[in-house]
């Protein structure tokens, strides 16, 4: 089976290199497709990757992002969307919205008005900033802060454009996607060790600003609130700032999460503990960049980098107060577009670095470094 699916994505990419705009169906068929209400692409991310630590340690062939997506409208007021990643588990068993975790966005979308709207089902949180915002293939390397997130859920998103380029979001989703006891790995003994009760409305409430100043600089500020459990809540923020000059664009993001329960689970992670997310009152800082430079018709050069920190606010019994963590991001690409579309080859350089607060933890720093030669490409199949 695997040999089957590698071979599939080899031709269908071989195929979408010649087939320019054209989706798949087209190209194979010749017929021209002449409606909007079915389109169908393949989401791909896939490279030979090297990784390096005081030395050569691997290399493999990776497909880290496989996704297939459909959507389309339906007519002037109704739209759909649904997208599943292949290379996830598709176990449903414990879901609260009947979802598996393979699913990230499956729901309908219903235009009210030219400034209201509607999007009903499973779908991306509305969090804000530039990376997380991204189609998750085109990413090389996610933050910390995004990578150990929660990011699709099932629920309602309100849009109001209030003004052109302007667009306010009110969502309310699920804040869990399974049991309580299964996302912070609490038994029944250790929740009532630590007096901590399931929430009996476990949401999360996000209200988002996508701004657009003629093209020249967008906005992606959103603020949340999570109930976590009975009395406690996480708070969330991210201010996404992109400019665009020419053949120069930038994005920059602020991203700040305060859990009133180690939602992530990073800090309980580093603390090494084995009987759930018990560590209280963390916080969570992240600074990222991007900066682009498209040099040619077809080339685009960047470097990004990652500035993330992970905290204890308040002491405890279990744990001391303080700055356990800081970790570092730096990345380099060279990029190849060969057609119109978003196909493009790419050279990237990934180092992270993770740095522990010997006073709090006793845990060595440590690097990794990885060089991943590949290709991105949303395959329209139909």
């Amino acid at each position: 089976m695997k040999k089957l699916l590698t071979l599939l994505v080899f031709a269908l990419c071989v195929i979408g290199v010649n087939a320019q705009e054209k989706s798949l169906y087209e190209e194979l068929s010749g017929v021209k497709k002449k409606t909007d209400k079915f389109n169908l692409y393949m989401n791909m991310n896939g490279s030979f990757d090297a990784m390096f630590n005081d030395g050569f340690d691997q290399g493999k062939f990776n497909m880290r992002q496989l996704r297939i997506e459909s959507k389309g409208n339906v007519n002037e007021w109704l739209s759909y969307r649904w997208r599943q990643r292949l290379n996830r588990p598709n176990n449903g068993s414990g879901m609260i919205d009947n979802l598996p975790t393979s699913i990230d966005i499956a729901g309908i979308g219903v235009k009210l008005s030219d400034k209201f709207s509607l999007f009903l089902g499973k779908q991306c949180a509305a969090y804000g900033g530039f990376e997380f915002d991204a189609n998750p293939i085109e990413i090389y390397e996610y933050s910390d802060m995004i990578e150990y997130m929660s990011n699709f859920m099932t629920g309602v998103n309100i849009g109001y454009d209030f003004m052109p380029g302007q667009q306010i979001n009110f969502q309310v989703l699920n804040s869990l996607n399974g049991s309580f006891s299964d996302m912070y790995h609490f038994d029944p003994v250790l929740m009532a060790t630590l007096n901590v009760e399931a929430s009996k409305l476990p949401m999360v409430y996000t209200l988002n600003w996508n701004g657009n100043f003629n093209n020249v600089f967008k906005t992606r500020w959103s603020a949340s609130l999570m109930s976590q459990a009975k009395g406690k809540n996480l708070y969330y923020f991210a201010l996404g700032n992109e400019l665009t000059l020419g053949k120069f664009n930038m994005y920059l993001d602020f991203m700040y999460s305060n859990d009133a329960i180690d939602r992530g689970g990073i800090i309980t992670e580093i603390r090494g503990y084995e009987l759930g997310h018990n560590v209280y009152n963390t916080s969570y800082m992240s600074l990222v960049t991007k900066l682009n430079y498209r040099f040619a018709d077809k080339w685009n050069v960047f470097v990004k980098g990652m500035y993330e920190t992970a905290s204890v606010t308040e002491e405890s019994e279990l744990v001391a107060k303080g700055k356990y963590r800081t970790s570092l991001g730096y990345l380099a690409g060279l990029e190849y577009y060969p057609m119109e579309s978003n196909l493009h080859f790419f050279l990237t350089y990934v180092g992270r670095s993770y740095l522990y607060n010997e006073e709090l933890i006793n845990t060595a720093n440590y690097q990794t470094n990885r060089v991943s030669v590949g290709f991105i490409y949303q395959l329209p199949m139909f």
